[in-house]
């Protein structure tokens, strides 16, 4: 029987912005950083990292009723690995320059913490439905958090978006570029800026719900 909790369309919503695994769980650090310095590489490990949640969310939400409680870490990493195994394939096999620019960072999917959690939190006490939900709410907050990082990073440093050239080219014929935000210092400025926008106006929305909330009603003539 599957738990009280969130409803599906609670579990999507909530993983886009209230709970972006990013921005406000900060989870998945380590590819934010490392992958962000171009859309292709953002994107391209966006859709490992969904591919990998979705389907782990699935089959534990599936198993859920015979887990041991003191061998679901074990059972999730192992189900996380064997879906990590497929894409990590599936990339070198149909996408060879972009596995060969992400590296390891597709294998250490295993260990991010994002995915781990939502087995946790979600897929192993609720059912299918609001798994599924879940999963496609955190891995679309997940895309656009790599996606607003990596726009800025790849903006500031080619002067290009998805590889396509925009703007900032010099009379000579050569673009201006920033190469710190190319670099991992660059990664970490990003994140920073970004985190404190994301917190800014949550608290800007959060006291204009406040002051909306405590406003008396007015009585009808």
């Amino acid at each position: 029987m599957a738990t009280e909790g969130p409803t599906p369309m609670e579990r999507f919503i909530w993983g886009i912005i209230p709970e972006n695994p990013v921005y406000r769980q900060l989870l998945g650090m380590c590819p934010t950083l490392a992958v962000t310095g171009s859309m292709k590489a953002g994107m391209t490990m966006a859709a490992a990292a969904a591919f990998v949640l979705i389907c782990a969310n699935v089959l534990v939400s599936l198993i859920r009723g015979l887990l041991k409680p003191h061998l679901r870490i074990l059972v999730f990493v192992l189900t996380i690995a064997t879906f990590v195994t497929i894409a990590d394939r599936l990339l070198a096999a149909f996408m060879y320059d972009m596995s060969k620019e992400l590296g390891p960072y597709i294998p250490l999917i295993i260990v991010n913490c994002l995915i781990i959690s939502r087995c946790e939190v979600c897929s192993s006490k609720q059912g299918l439905a609001p798994s599924i939900f879940d999963a496609l709410g955190q891995s679309l907050g997940f895309a656009v958090a790599l996606a607003s990082m990596a726009t800025v990073r790849e903006l500031l440093a080619t002067g290009s978006w998805f590889g396509i050239p925009l703007f900032w080219e010099g009379t000579d014929g050569e673009a201006y570029r920033w190469v710190l935000m190319a670099l991992p210092p660059g990664a970490f400025f990003t994140l920073g800026i970004l985190l404190g926008v994301v917190n800014w106006l949550g608290e800007k929305f959060s006291r204009k719900g406040g002051q909306r909330a405590g406003q008396p009603e007015t009585a009808e003539a």
